[in-house]
């Protein structure tokens, strides 16, 4: 492929640059190579779709799985017609020392989604991920990587409309903000999330890059990206390690399901179709949730002593034997004793393996005491012998009196149910008050009946952990993690002992009473200690002076963290609106009529309280609205969202009603203020603020 030479640029050229003969025009040769990259796509997925596996195929087993690649492969190779194909072209100074990249010096390569070659195999499109894409994101001008130019490519409705130089090697040219990727960072946004494979900034690439080897924790305040950043590493795992994580599996875990949903389309679009979401309560919906805890109880249930306390619970059900175990075979009768019996139970409970796997070894272990009396008295057992001894009737007797299967859930159903149980097995580790707290006031008659809440079954997937191992995971994502409890955190940890994890946070918007309050501690619990925290601290979405605003909560709400920035080159629109309490609903609307008025979404986010009457009044006044996580289109471009529910999400323009009601909403000032933290930073083009109710003191001086 030739290199396109440009000379060097300060703003995007567009087609209302001039008129140009075609062979001189390089936005013109950059849209016919777009025009060929798309008609190779479709050759590619033409060529997978013809593929015919009838004589290949050893049996209809393999026939199928073959053809769920087949289809797989058909799907991932979608061109989607209002995604760019390619955001970028790299023009190296010299020929990179790649096997991708062989070939003559100045080279160039476009940069996308995904890989495009044409019919002799040549690349039209890098994978992203490729290690000769990497320059994309991190070259600068005191580190230009080998590169002589940068070009990054403009996009309305998929059509390529502009395209931008970067001429890192050139000392004429002056660093500079990119105009393309500030455009492409504030662009309004209807409809899900999407990826920001585009806009990748340096710091973001280095995790998104960190190898499989270890875990990473990413503490990012709000807009910094965070969600993107573990959704791409997702993806850049699944590049680099494909078999390996094809075989073990990866998972995304989010704190909702319209969380899950507004995040959904990130990966399919970037090619990946095979990553599962879920979140906690998911993960451990093992019984049917039907009641909701008061935060002390759920704080205590939440709390990781609860761990010690049901593996008590469990090994409390191992009896050591008081008689002996005398198995007959044929005329002979061979005798354990009750002491040997005992040591072999205290082996195995010395070995601190799972209750259900130590059950499964004592038969065999009974077994193996009988043979060594066997071959002492002569005899030559084999191994067939010694399956037969142990499922002997009095082995199995003895096994059942000793070590008796644990229902999980059977066993939380008592602990929580009766009084005596949970103090035999609490004590020493949770207070009487505390007992007392988690105590139910009627005991269910079954696990059927129980009305069980979500801290629960997160007590019954600790419980199931202890019997028998979770299945462990290749990698796991966990989103929003700053809200998760103790517990929460080894269920999650036990869905990856064998894996790595990618935790997403920011301790400013924990929103529960048992929010973590570190991110060491809370890798502790998860299972990996000493993993790297990154934090990022430079916004790209939130407003500038929004972001000023809100970070005037952190003193309150977490005083270690740093003050996140904003790279955005507008302040933003921010408005503060003081009513009286009896125009509060009217001026509230007619804030979003203003927004409506603008492009893009907007999100009404409010109290729990303050929900009912707020949809009355907009159903009152024709204006259609959504709930979380539906899909925002021209048509219904509102979203009434509970505070509750405001974490994660982000809309071009938001109408925030009434902080005192938020703050006043939750159990305690601390999580109040924080709520507020997370509700004022969802905005990315413009914030009012409507309250009649005074705000918060840190807020009251703007």
């Amino acid at each position: 492929m030739p290199s396109h030479a440009h000379h060097p640029t300060t703003e995007p050229r567009t087609e209302s640059s001039g008129p140009r003969p075609e062979s001189d025009d390089p936005l013109q040769r950059e849209k016919s190579h777009l025009a060929a990259s798309r008609s190779a796509l479709r050759a590619m997925r033409a060529d997978a779709e013809a593929l015919n596996i009838a004589d290949v195929t050893a049996n209809w087993v393999n026939a199928e799985v073959l053809q769920g690649e087949i289809d797989a492969r058909i799907k991932a190779l979608a061109d989607l017609s209002h995604t760019p194909l390619f955001f970028g072209r790299l023009d190296y100074l010299h020929a990179p020392g790649l096997d991708l990249a062989e070939g003559a010096a100045g080279e160039h390569f476009y940069i996308g989604r995904r890989h495009v070659h044409d019919a002799d195999g040549d690349p039209m499109v890098i994978d992203w991920r490729a290690p000769v894409s990497q320059p994309f994101y991190r070259a600068s001008k005191k580190d230009p990587m080998d590169l002589k130019l940068r070009r990054r490519f403009g996009y309305t409705g998929g059509e390529l409309t502009a395209y931008e130089d970067e001429h890192l090697t050139d000392p004429t040219e002056a660093a500079r903000t990119s105009a393309l990727l500030q455009s492409e960072i504030e662009r309004p946004r209807v409809g899900p999330m999407r990826d920001i494979v585009a806009t990748i900034q340096p710091e973001q690439d280095e995790i998104v890059r960190a190898g499989i080897g270890g875990s990473v924790c990413v503490q990012g305040a709000p807009g910094t990206g965070k969600t993107a950043v573990g959704l791409h590493r997702v993806a850049y795992l699944l590049y680099a390690h494909r078999e390996r994580l094809a075989r073990s599996g990866t998972l995304v875990i989010g704190p909702n399901r319209s969380f899950l949903h507004y995040i959904e389309q990130v990966l399919p679009a970037l090619g990946e179709l095979e990553v599962k979401q879920a979140t906690v309560d998911d993960l451990v919906g093992h019984v049917e949730v039907r009641a909701t805890d008061e935060a002390a109880a759920a704080t205590v249930k939440g709390d990781a002593r609860m761990a010690e306390v049901l593996r008590r619970a469990v090994r409390s059900h191992i009896t050591m034997p008081q008689e002996p175990c005398v198995v007959v075979r044929g005329s002979r009768r061979w005798r354990v004793p009750a002491y040997e019996l005992a040591e072999i139970v205290r082996e195995l409970q010395d070995r601190e393996i799972r209750y259900g796997a130590a059950r499964e070894a004592l038969p065999q272990r009974i077994a193996h005491a009988v043979l060594v009396r066997m071959e002492q008295s002569g005899e030559a057992p084999d191994d067939r012998v010694q399956d037969a001894v142990a499922r002997n009737t009095a082995v199995k007797a003895a096994v059942k009196a000793v070590w008796p299967p644990v229902d999980p859930a059977k066993l939380v159903l008592r602990l929580l149910g009766d009084a005596e149980f949970l103090a035999e097995q609490a004590e020493g580790i949770l207070t009487p008050e505390e007992q007392k707290t988690i105590l139910w006031t009627r005991p269910a008659r079954s696990v059927k009946s129980a009305k069980w809440s979500s801290a629960d079954a997160v007590l019954i997937d600790e419980a199931m952990d202890l019997v028998a191992r979770t299945p462990s995971l290749g990698h796991v994502v966990l989103d929003e993690a700053q809200d998760l409890s103790p517990m929460q955190y080894r269920a999650v940890g036990r869905r990856c002992t064998t894996g790595s994890a990618t935790v997403l946070g920011d301790i400013a918007q924990g929103t529960t009473p048992w929010a973590t309050d570190t991110w060491e501690e809370a890798l502790t619990h998860l299972g990996k200690p000493g993993s790297a925290v990154e934090e990022l601290t430079q916004g790209f979405r939130v407003p500038r002076e929004v972001i000023a605003y809100a970070s005037r909560l952190l003193p309150a709400i977490a005083p270690d963290l740093t003050e996140a920035t904003s790279i955005r080159e507008s302040a933003g629109d921010f408005e503060i609106r003081t009513v009286e309490p009896a125009d509060l609903t009217a001026a509230t609307l007619t804030a979003c009529d203003n927004a409506l008025a603008k492009e893009g979404s907007i999100g009404l986010i409010a109290a729990e309280a303050r929900i009912p009457a707020l949809r009355t009044a907009l159903e009152a006044a024709g204006v259609s609205c959504l709930a979380p996580g539906e899909e925002t289109s021209a048509e219904a471009r509102l979203t009434l969202v509970p505070a509750t529910l405001a974490k994660g999400l982000e809309y071009d323009y938001v109408v925030l009603d009434e902080p005192a009601a938020i703050v006043d909403g939750e159990p305690d000032e601390r999580t109040g203020l924080r709520r507020l933290y997370v509700c004022l930073t969802r905005p990315v083009s413009g914030l009012t603020v409507v309250h009649a109710a005074a705000l918060p003191e840190q807020l009251a001086d703007r």
